[in-house]
Order: structure tokens, then C-alpha cells, then sequence
């Protein structure tokens, strides 16, 4: 019941994160009315606390000791961590992350919208021209979430192998939760080397801690389905333009990678670590299939639409740096409880609870 309990949190954050990080319907045919390279700029900017948060997250929660487990001892363990987004990323100017001429404030007085992690409080509204300098439509910027920590699970296994190696596994296979919310998937793989076992003799009963080295990868993806339809009124720009809008979806991979070195020392029950590391953490998203964008008026005043295939793409790296991280593990018997907090460009705190067999 424990295990059953456990992984329904965690699908449980999942969905929280999903539906909160994915566009309404109104959002997604809002922005893409600025036209695919302005509505990947938009998406790029309002995004930008939830991609390195989240790519904080997947780099979280590897290693919480310097010793690796002994042979085929083993652990399970989900986490969850927080990453606090600063106040400069609530919100962004809409003139100053390169859009073009066609797209610029209905209001020019107005120019701040919140990102995914800022307040509801602003209503940035922004006009599309076409190439005649005539507005053709208008569209509201999404409001923030107000979400001052982007959350991100972890569900990991661990296993200890010879020489003072350990193996960390992280796997949940492609479900699909709903029409609304869409599949999830995640994997992911590490390794952590005790060093003092690897030299000879009695150098590992000298030190008074335990040194190690470590890296892991994780990938997670999800693919939300949308219905975006032609705007109310208008007409194909020309007889070619396709027709089937069908496969609209979100697509999204995040994928990241933590090295670090570690130094612990256990008291009987009680381990504090330290480590200090380097990660890396990208993202692949973007809006797939077929979309409907006004790109025009008729002379009689009725707009025209042009259809555009995957008109949002994002693939940008969101954290390349260092990272301190300080916390704790706390062993009672079978029962595991974690904790730690990350200093880097985005701080963070991450806990959680594991069941494991021996040290």
C-alpha cells in the first residue's frame, strides 16, 4: 500500500505540472496569432522560469551520501524538489526579446507580462500588423501562475556492485493520462564511485570521511494534445492551404546532466554530505502539426488564414553552471528520509523519503 501510495504522489505532481506548465486553448491560439518565429520568442520568454526550474529538477536528488551501498544492497526512493525562481524572472518587456515590427503592445505604455511563474496581476494585450502596417488581430498575454517554486519528482532505484560502485536507475514507462493532460515518460541513469575502496591497503579505514565522484542523466517527455481552431469568419489565404488540423499537440523533452564530487561522514544513523558539482540542463518543446495563423485582410475587410506546420519550436540549453548542494541523509532501519538545499543560478530545496535492505 506504502509503494501504491507513493507513486500516486508522484503522478499526482506530474499532472500538477503538466496541466499547469501547458497553454490553455486560448493561450496557444493567442500567441500563435503573433506568427511561428514571434510566438517562439513569447513562448521562449514566458516559459523561461518553468524550463530552468525543471532543469533543476531533473538534476536533483541523485546522491545524498558519499558511500556507496555495499554489494547488492539497495534502495528505493521518490523526491520532490523546489526551485525558487528569482523576482527578475516573473516578468519579461515584450520589446526587448527581438520581435518583429509586425507584433508591438496595443498599448505602447505597456510593455511587462508575467512569466509562468509571475502574478495574474498585469494584462499585457499586444496587436499583429500585416506587411500593409494594418492591425489584423489582437491577443492577451498569458497571466502568470504566481508558482514561486517549479516543482520536479524523482522516482529512483539504486543498487551497490563492487569496488565501491553504485547504480542509480530512473524509469517510468510512456502513460498516457488523459485526453486532457496527454502521456508522460521519464528515464534517466547515474553512477556513483566511492573512491578510498578503490586504493589498496587500509587508506579507506584512515580518512575519517567518505570521498566520491558522481553523474547521472535523466530525460523526461510529454505530449499534450490541442484543438486550435480556424479563426471564426475567415478564409483560406490561398486554394493550397491545408485544411486538416487534426494532430495539434504540445510536444516537450527535458533532458539534463549532473556531475559532482561528494564528501560525507556518517553518525551512526546520521550522514551529512557536501558536494559540489556541474550540470546541464536542455529543452526540446514546441507546438506540432497544423495551424491555422490570420496573416491578411480581403479588400471587403474579411481575414484570411494561412496554415503553418510545427509553429513553435524551442531547443535551448536553461542551466550550464556550477552547483553547491549541503543536506542529509537519515537511516531507521528500512526507512530512508532526504534532504537538501542547491545553491546555483536557481536555488533549490529537495527532500524525500526511500525503503531500503543493509548500508
Amino acid at each position: 500500500m506504502k509503494k501504491i501510495l507513493s507513486i500516486r504522489i508522484f503522478i499526482a505532481v506530474l499532472i500538477f505540472l503538466i496541466s499547469g506548465s501547458a497553454y490553455s486553448q486560448s493561450d496557444v491560439s493567442g500567441l500563435i496569432k503573433s506568427g511561428p518565429a514571434d510566438a517562439t520568442k513569447l513562448a521562449q520568454a514566458y516559459l523561461k522560469p518553468l524550463f530552468k526550474g525543471f532543469g533543476v529538477g531533473l538534476n536533483s536528488g541523485w546522491n545524498n551520501s558519499a558511500h556507496s551501498k555495499n554489494l547488492l544492497r539497495f534502495d528505493l526512493r521518490i523526491g520532490l524538489t523546489g526551485a525558487v525562481v528569482p523576482p527578475m524572472d516573473e516578468t519579461f518587456d515584450v520589446t526587448k526579446i527581438g520581435l518583429s515590427n509586425n507584433v508591438r503592445p496595443t498599448n505602447p505604455a505597456q510593455t511587462l507580462t508575467p512569466t509562468f511563474a509571475g502574478g495574474n496581476s498585469l494584462n499585457t494585450q499586444l496587436t499583429v500588423y500585416d506587411s500593409a502596417n494594418q492591425p489584423i488581430e489582437s491577443f492577451t498575454m498569458p497571466k502568470g501562475t504566481g508558482l514561486g517554486l517549479i516543482p520536479a519528482p524523482q522516482l529512483q532505484g539504486s543498487i551497490g556492485l563492487p569496488r565501491g560502485i553504485e547504480l542509480t536507475l530512473r524509469a517510468m514507462p510512456k502513460v498516457n493520462i488523459g485526453n486532457d493532460i496527454g502521456s508522460i515518460g521519464m528515464f534517466g541513469g547515474g553512477i556513483k564511485v566511492e573512491l578510498l575502496p578503490l586504493i589498496s591497503g587500509m587508506a579507506d579505514k584512515l580518512f575519517p570521511v567518505d570521498i566520491a565522484v558522481a553523474a547521472g542523466y535523466t530525460q523526461f517527455s510529454f505530449e499534450v494534445p490541442l484543438d486550435v481552431p480556424v479563426p471564426s469568419g475567415s478564409i483560406p489565404a490561398s486554394p493550397g492551404q491545408i485544411q486538416d488540423f487534426s494532430n495539434q499537440r504540445i510536444e516537450a523533452t527535458f533532458s539534463g546532466i549532473n556531475t559532482e564530487a561528494i564528501i560525507s561522514k556518517r553518525f551512526l544513523v546520521f550522514t551529512p554530505f557536501l558536494s559540489l558539482g556541474y550540470n546541464t540542463a536542455k529543452t526540446d518543446a514546441g507546438l506540432k502539426g497544423n495551424y491555422p495563423i490570420v496573416t491578411g485582410v480581403t479588400p471587403l475587410g474579411q481575414k484570411t488564414y494561412t496554415s503553418y506546420a510545427n509553429p513553435v519550436n524551442i531547443n535551448q540549453t536553461d542551466i550550464n553552471g556550477f552547483r553547491t548542494n549541503i543536506g542529509f541523509q537519515l537511516n531507521l532501519a528500512f526507512f530512508r528520509i532526504y534532504g537538501s538545499y542547491s545553491m546555483a543560478e536557481y536555488n533549490s530545496f529537495n527532500g524525500g523519503i526511500g525503503f531500503g535492505l543493509g548500508k
